[in-house]
């Protein structure tokens, strides 16, 4: 049986962790609202995620629309499940679309791929739904039509994108149409938004891939001469694909296969397990040292071979092997930084939300249109937004992740799910927010899974992230002891104020307990809430 966790343990937080037999955490109160409705309703845990995936489209429309990506795990109450609703790019890209620049663009038509989230809405309920898509998507439409009021960390991430996106086609018509983001704590109506959610849950879906949606989104993209066809999009299918895992602290961490970055999660979970990491108190400079050196490993692994499956040069699992690892964490030193060459990692708008019933069902999702509203580009009158997913993409020929036509880019967004020594469900996680993503997993899974500290107390600790080379951010509350200690070692340690708390991502947990109620808990950092019933 699993060691209980510690409910004594805590740090600074306005936040307690929520017990009950259901359960929905996200990032914003009103969407998490609109999946518990779901829930009373007599629906189940997926049934709740696709209500509050939805809503979060047009809450917090900051991270994520209809024209984002999303990827989920389902415990449907014997095995796990994996979905990849990540979108290709255009049939016509080719290698010298964008030749004598360094990268992708990542604004406008150039950065947009073919819009996943509606298929992955779509596939979830037709398997593990058991309530009809126009009642789970009636909150969002709702919320869209008759307005919802701005919260405090979305308003102030709107006006930052305003600046950032006002001239980008069809941007400020849609979510700035008095000439400005809405202030704090302002209703803000799409009504646009609302008929488009009205049509995709009422054809299901066909309206966005094959119908009157998709035939508006092809036709902005001609009109911009950008490559996004109608054909696009009614080739594109959402895909159900088999979970890597890595066995970790007496259970399982799981993930979804590349095109996304959840393998570095596993990587460096794995060479932790190699170099002990148990023996060390999770907020001790040794093993933060180890950590941060075990993600380094990882992410250079993961900026090297990971990209649309079908394009791998090898099989994902061999970057799993104990030999491998083994050897990859031979090369720490317990002592010292080192230096592990690896891109710059980019900042990121994304939404993650978990979800349980008493039947035992969890769902752990996320959507995101990738930087924050993704490429700016907005379709008149139908309120979607289209993600800049095309942007990670690299232009390297001979990269895995080069670009090309009809192929899947690197993905940052991951869901997460962990299983218990007895193979039954323990927790339902992600944290998202781009290059925060896989490590934030590990640093989950190393406070709940290894040092058993309850998922609130988890979410609230301090928290680090890998920048670049040595290059190390903290946050503000860490210890200023465990700071010059890290220092002390060759971390190049900056300080960071955790200001909206987009900087170090933002967490939710559902935690399944012994006697089958869960504890759920949410981000300290952002407007999010954790609800049971």
């Amino acid at each position: 049986m699993t060691k209980a966790i510690d409910f004594n343990v805590g740090y600074a937080s306005q936040r307690a962790p929520m017990i009950g037999r259901n359960a929905v955490a996200t990032s914003q109160p009103l969407a998490a609202q609109a999946g518990m409705r779901m829930l009373m309703l007599g629906g189940n845990a997926v049934d709740a995620a696709i209500a509050t995936a939805m809503a979060l489209t047009v809450v917090e429309p900051t991270g994520c629309g209809i024209g984002s990506d999303a990827f989920a795990i389902v415990w449907d109450g014997k095995t796990l499940q994996g979905l990849n609703a990540s979108g290709r790019s255009p049939a016509s890209w080719h290698a010298d679309m964008f030749a004598g620049k360094k990268a992708v663009p990542e604004l406008g038509w150039d950065a947009v791929t073919v819009p996943g989230a509606v298929s992955g809405w779509v596939a979830l309920a037709e398997r593990f739904g058991s309530l009809p898509l126009t009642t789970l998507a009636q909150p969002a439409i709702e919320y869209a039509r008759d307005g919802f009021p701005v919260s405090p960390l979305i308003g102030h991430l709107w006006q930052r994108g305003y600046h950032k996106l006002k001239d980008q086609p069809g941007f400020s018509a849609c979510f700035a149409p008095q000439g400005c983001a809405p202030a704090i704590g302002e209703i803000f109506r799409n009504p646009a938004q609302a008929r488009s959610l009205e049509l995709i849950a009422q054809t299901n879906g066909e309206a966005f891939y094959r119908g009157e949606l998709a035939q508006k989104i092809a036709a902005f993209a001609r009109a911009h001469g950008a490559h996004l066809s109608e054909a696009d999009l009614a080739n594109h299918k959402a895909d159900w694909v088999t979970l890597l895992s890595r066995e970790f602290a007496g259970g399982s961490v799981h993930e979804l296969p590349p095109n996304g970055q959840g393998i570095a999660t596993l990587i460096a979970l794995g060479i932790l397990e190699q170099c002990d990491i148990g023996r060390y108190h999770p907020d001790s400079v040794q093993s933060l040292h180890l950590s941060i050196e075990a993600m380094k490993l990882a992410l250079a692994d993961l900026d090297r071979y990971v990209a649309d499956e079908d394009h791998l040069e090898f099989a994902a699992e061999r970057l799993l092997s104990d030999d491998y690892l083994k050897s990859r964490a031979a090369l720490i030193n317990p002592d010292k930084a080192s230096d592990f060459v690896y891109g710059e990692p980019t900042q990121s708008g994304t939404v993650y939300l978990s979800t349980a019933d008493a039947s035992g069902m969890m769902v752990s999702f996320i959507q995101s249109n990738y930087m924050g509203f993704g490429s700016g580009v907005v379709v008149p009158d139908t309120g979607i937004s289209l993600q800049n997913r095309g942007c990670g993409f690299v232009l390297d020929p001979n990269h895995p992740n080069a670009l090309a036509g009809g192929k899947r880019p690197f993905h940052t967004i991951i869901p997460g799910f962990a299983l218990g020594a007895d193979g039954k469900p323990l927790m339902s996680f992600g944290v998202m927010g781009g290059p925060m993503q896989a490590q934030g997993h590990m640093q989950m899974a190393l406070r709940i899974m290894l040092h058993r500290q309850n998922p609130q107390a988890a979410i609230d600790a301090p928290r680090w992230r890998v920048v670049q080379g040595r290059d190390v951010s903290v946050e503000a509350t860490f210890d200023r002891n465990v700071i010059a200690g890290l220092r002390e070692r060759g971390h190049q340690i900056s300080v960071e104020d955790p200001l909206a708390g987009y900087n170090f991502g933002g967490a939710q947990v559902v935690y399944r307990m012994a006697e089958g109620h869960y504890v759920a808990a949410t981000e300290s950092r952002k407007d999010g809430q954790a609800l049971v019933s």
